[in-house]
């Protein structure tokens, strides 16, 4: 991002909201898709998942919720729509399939939630904004995968659903550096607050 670009920005953008009295971490689609070089999804983000893990494991030390989601399909592809029509690595995630598999290090524990969706946001079609809201939580902080992607599209709902939104820089990953900074730099000024992983940890600690 150029100086000119940043300061253009600041104009209309510059404002941070904070972190809520009750947060819930989100670890969207950290699945095998992107972890094995034989995918046609793979994106070379293991240190985005080992950021996520180091923030789960703070995470659970504090009782916060955390629910991780991944992407079912129907073997025909028919539930994901217009989605799986347009995006056919999608094929990746049919029911089944070994590539939509948690990566060593995140098999869900017990008492942690599973959001199963067709689609990009986890919040479309699935019920983690009620469950949010029922268990009382104001605040989601966002890991995952991709930025650019499924990260975005589920932070623009967080907002959306009245959810104060932070997605940590370290902890979401893409493809290639171009579409992550891009879309943490119009996330951090539009829909979320964008913090850093020690950020977050911090904040954690101080509960």
């Amino acid at each position: 991002m150029t100086d000119d670009l940043t300061a253009n920005y600041a104009k209309a953008y510059d404002n941070r909201i904070g972190f809520g009295k009750k947060p819930a971490l989100i670890l969207v689609d950290f699945v095998q898709a992107y972890f094995e070089p034989e995918s046609p999804l793979y994106a070379g983000v293991d240190a985005a998942l080992a950021s996520a893990l180091r923030i789960r494991e703070k995470a659970r030390e504090k009782a916060i919720p955390v629910i991780l989601t991944g992407v079912v399909l129907h073997p025909s592809g028919l539930d994901g729509g217009r989605f799986f029509q347009k995006a056919k690595p999608l094929a990746c995630f049919t029911a089944g399939n070994p590539l939509g598999a948690w990566p060593q290090g995140l098999e869900p524990f017990p008492d942690e939630f599973v959001i199963t969706k067709q689609y990009p946001s986890a919040f479309f079609g699935t019920s983690l904004a009620p469950l949010l809201t029922s268990i009382g939580v104001d605040n989601v902080i966002l890991t995952g995968l991709t930025t650019s992607g499924c990260v975005r599209a589920s932070c623009v709902d967080a907002m959306s659903h009245g959810f104060i939104t932070t997605v940590v820089r370290e902890a979401c990953g893409d493809r290639h550096a171009a579409p992550h900074e891009a879309n943490l730099f119009d996330m951090n000024a539009k829909y979320a607050d964008v913090v850093s992983e020690r950020e977050i940890l911090d904040f954690i600690a101080s509960l």
